[in-house]
């Protein structure tokens, strides 16, 4: 049996993940819109969310090309299937689950999975995902992730997720972090598209600040 494994992760003018937990299908266009006018290039809503593949379809077909659009909390091969019918190219999990991981993989997604320790973190990258997100990056912190990645291959690239903000960046890229998922310093349900449009502004000039703008 051939082994697909995930497509690498992109090369993005900035390694920011929008994650839009709880966002519903009415306000979907307009805080996407307005994410990616201020600079992010990929978008997670989870499935956790109001009819979230309703969501992703609207996503998927306002964002141009080079701008990922994808789901978190994917748990089923059943749901990746239906991610991809939405049009989405990005997944992102909790957990390590070798058969979701392949499946996306089938479809050319690009994917990371949640990992807390050293043998998650392996598995991870066993099962071909493109991106580790550590999470929940707030209990592990930088010198959490800094001695887990002691023993990872240096070209698998490292994100943290969870209590995460715009505040955190240099702390984590000291130790070679370069991949963000902001949530809830981001947006809530309930915000408004300028709410998120300030928020991600703020996000997107602290980045460029600590790591430049790829270009």
């Amino acid at each position: 049996m051939t082994k697909h494994r995930s497509a690498g992760w992109p090369k993005l003018k900035r390694d920011l993940v929008a994650i839009l937990r709880g966002l519903p299908p009415p306000d979907c266009e307009a805080i996407v819109a307005v994410l990616i006018e201020e600079g992010f290039a990929a978008i997670e809503i989870p499935l956790n969310s109001p009819d979230p593949f309703r969501s992703i379809e609207v996503a998927a077909k306002l964002a141009p090309a080079g701008v990922l659009i994808g789901a978190g909390t994917v748990l089923t091969r059943a749901q990746v299937d239906a991610l991809h019918a939405a049009g989405g190219t990005l997944l992102v999990s909790p957990n390590v689950d070798a058969a979701v991981l392949g499946r996306a993989a089938e479809h050319g997604m690009v994917t990371m999975p949640g990992v807390f320790t050293p043998t998650e973190a392996l598995a991870a990258i066993a099962a071909g995902a493109s991106a580790l997100k550590f999470f929940p990056a707030s209990v592990l912190g930088p010198d959490g992730v800094k001695a887990i990645s002691a023993v990872l291959s240096k070209d698998v690239p490292l994100g943290v997720v969870g209590g995460v903000s715009e505040a955190d960046f240099a702390a984590y890229g000291k130790v070679g972090v370069r991949h963000f998922g902001l949530g809830s310093s981001l947006y809530k349900p309930g915000d408004d598209a300028d709410t998120v449009r300030g928020r991600a502004r703020r996000a997107v000039a602290a980045y460029d600040d600590v790591f430049g703008a790829a270009g």
